[in-house]
């Protein structure tokens, strides 16, 4: 019996959703192939993703950074003139001291000309965003550039690059690294990020587009919490931590959600939290909370059904294991929970439900150990 649990958090709040069990089942469906992502311009020199903020202070030579306040985290600030990419840096680093993004700004622009893998990169990416940007700093001919944001990565991190100049002479102005969790709020189009590029006379010379850029409607506070709940929860750094998850919920929630979808997966997530704490009435309580918020969410009602069974309400578990799959009738980890359930009762359905899960994960090497269950189970439930 496994808790469904997203694994990689995207632009846009886009849940892909996963197994968690003792047996280490993994997720509903294959991964897509990866975007190219080669880059011969190394901007994290110094530091990596997921570094101790202890470790990277004492590389850094004395008086060489500031430090100001980011939320509940803290940022790092290595003037260009200091930095060893050429380019502004700006480390982030969350309440737990791990390094969970950074931000290199060129306010001139960074000509990628002596760097053909990373040319080669971007040529073969699709731009996230395209749009036109006012940097009186820039050296080029005009004062509105058009600009692209591009983005790649690998399972757990995200990178982006914000581009000017032609494809054939790129121009970098901006590069995120984040693990994904935290990729929303490390996009290059956040105002905050503009900003850094643009100087006093900005607009002097060309259209006033101060306000260009995103900025959050959801209190950022509430997105950090989250973030940091998923970084723990899926252990992005290391290993899972449902005690840090489960307080990082609970603030994101405390701090207010206005958005209904991100209220509802909070609850859903603090759920997961308490679920592997064993404390599975204050899971149910969430999860149930959760599905008052948005109401036929297929992996919510899968996990709500897991806690029921480990609370011994079978029937509950059933009821809302055959919802999910009327929901969402591909939803193969549904189906085996169900037939799970069921097998004492309905022996002659139990079959059924296995061989439609079966069929379900045809070809997908991540269920092979589930797949194998379920041929045994059939096999003692037909003799």
């Amino acid at each position: 019996m496994g808790i469904a649990i997203d694994r990689r958090v995207l632009l846009g709040f886009v849940l892909a959703i996963g197994v968690i069990s003792g047996c280490g089942q993994k997720a509903d469906s294959v991964r897509p192939s990866l975007p190219p992502s080669a880059s011969d311009l190394v901007l994290l020199k110094s530091a990596a993703l997921c570094d101790r903020k202890a470790d990277f202070i004492k590389k850094q030579a004395p008086a060489t950074y500031q430090t100001s306040a980011w939320g509940s985290g803290q940022e790092i600030l290595v003037s260009q003139a200091k930095s060893t990419s050429h380019g502004e840096g700006s480390y982030f680093f969350d309440e737990d001291g791990l390094l969970i993004g950074a931000l290199f700004t060129f306010p001139k622009g960074l000509p990628l000309d002596p760097y053909p893998v990373l040319r080669d990169t971007l040529s073969r990416l699709k731009p996230s965003l395209e749009f036109y940007l006012n940097i009186s700093q820039l050296e080029t001919k005009t004062t509105m550039d058009a600009s692209a944001l591009y983005e790649t990565g690998d399972e757990k991190t995200t990178t982006q690059y914000l581009v000017t100049g032609s494809p054939k002479h790129p121009i970098l102005l901006q590069a995120s690294f984040t693990i994904d969790p935290y990729v929303r709020l490390f996009s290059p189009y956040r105002k905050e990020f503009l900003d850094r590029l643009r100087s006093a006379n900005t607009g002097k010379n060309g259209p006033n587009i101060e306000s260009q850029g995103s900025e959050d409607k959801e209190p950022f506070t509430s997105l950090q919490q989250f973030a940091r709940g998923q970084t723990a929860q899926l252990a992005y750094c290391g290993n899972k931590n449902y005690d840090a998850a489960a307080d990082a919920y609970q603030r994101a929630i405390a701090s207010g959600f206005t958005n209904k979808v991100w209220l509802a997966e909070a609850h859903h997530k603090l759920g997961l939290s308490w679920a592997a704490k064993g404390q599975f009435e204050n899971a149910k309580t969430e999860m149930l909370q959760s599905l008052s918020i948005r109401p036929n969410i297929p992996e919510v009602l899968n996990n709500v059904g897991t806690v029921h069974l480990k609370l011994g309400d079978k029937a509950a578990a059933v009821g809302v294991f055959e919802r999910a799959v009327t929901l969402r009738p591909n939803y193969a980890v549904a189906r085996y929970n169900l037939a799970e359930a069921i097998e004492q009762t309905n022996p002659k359905r139990a079959v059924a439900e296995y061989e439609t899960y079966l069929a379900l994960v045809e070809g997908n090497p991540e269920e092979d150990t589930r797949a194998a269950q379920a041929r045994e189970r059939i096999k003692n439930l037909k003799q």
